[in-house]
């Protein structure tokens, strides 16, 4: 299992070059990726293709920009640019976002998810693997072509918790990208599931990417009511809240990862023999424990 790190989001003038310092630290200090999430500050391929040029060996991926309020060929044509950038390092992480954004916010219908999310891949998949898109359909139409000069695919990832979006991830994309997701939940459902339409689709392995917050500390219950508060927002969100009902937990501080380096050690350890192929540390705490956990986290990438 690879273990990443999670970008944090800054706010003010600097954001990008104190992003583009938080990437070259990642690096630096041997992670094999970094993602950044799209929310709704910093436009995550843009702030990756500006804070990533000029440093190298490390993937950067996207975790995850949402679909509706991009048509598959402008995403397509923003990935495939990105990507240019940063010398075909880049791995693009979609997802349906939850209908208080897409439909409260944004004002899209989010009435047919499943069949957005088929249809938008039927447009979007062609134009990331260089090809040309002939699609019309309920909710997507793409008819069109790309003339960004990558000299490979972009890699693709669903944020996918349900089986038909996981079928989805398995049979269109290279894998899925998880969030609020714990080991138990991925071991019985995400991980067997993912892998079975994979395999009867005739595909490799998918990855399955699980991001989690984390920190190293001695103060456990400390770590986790700050976890609890932090993220509290997405234990009130349906697709989140029923992956924590698998789990059988109360909210988000539940799943943090926290403990000393031996406790969180063997809580990576769990989700890897769960399936999990690539863990994300999203580090939350300020202060020691962050260069406590960063510290630790270093040491599992075989720095």
């Amino acid at each position: 299992m690879r273990v990443g790190v999670l970008l944090s989001e800054r706010g003010g003038a600097d954001a990008l070059a104190e992003l583009a310092d938080d990437v070259r630290q990642a690096a630096d200090d041997g992670f094999p990726s970094a993602w950044l999430s799209q929310i709704f500050g910093l436009d995550a391929l843009t702030a990756l293709a500006v804070a990533g040029q000029g440093v190298p060996g490390i993937e950067l991926g996207t975790a995850v920009v949402p679909t509706y309020p991009r048509h598959p060929a402008v995403m397509a044509q923003q990935a495939r640019t990105t990507a240019l950038a940063l010398q075909g390092r880049l791995t693009l992480g979609i997802g349906l976002s939850h209908k208080i954004v897409i439909e409260d916010m944004y004002g899209y219908d989010f009435g047919r998810p499943i069949r957005h999310m088929d249809e938008y891949l039927s447009v979007l998949v062609p134009l990331l693997n260089g090809e040309s898109a002939a699609f019309t359909g309920e909710t997507v139409t793409g008819n069109i072509g790309l003339s960004v000069q990558n000299e490979g695919r972009v890699p693709l990832l669903l944020a996918a918790l349900g089986p038909k979006m996981l079928k989805l991830a398995a049979e269109r994309a290279d894998g899925t990208v998880l969030w609020m997701t714990g080991p138990v939940t991925v071991r019985d459902h995400i991980a067997p599931t993912i892998t079975a339409a994979a395999q009867a689709a005739g595909r490799d392995a998918p990855r399955v990417v699980c991001c989690l917050p984390v920190c190293v500390t001695d103060d456990v219950e400390r770590a986790r009511e700050r976890a609890a508060k932090t993220f509290e927002v997405y234990g009130t969100l349906p697709s989140y809240r029923a992956m924590m009902d698998r789990e059988g937990v109360e909210g988000p501080g539940d799943l943090a990862v926290v403990g000393d380096e031996d406790a969180v050690a063997a809580k990576l350890e769990e989700l890897a023999k769960a399936g999990v192929t690539d863990f994300v540390a999203g580090e939350y705490m300020p202060g020691d424990d962050r260069r406590r956990t960063r510290e630790f986290l270093k040491t599992v990438t075989g720095r």
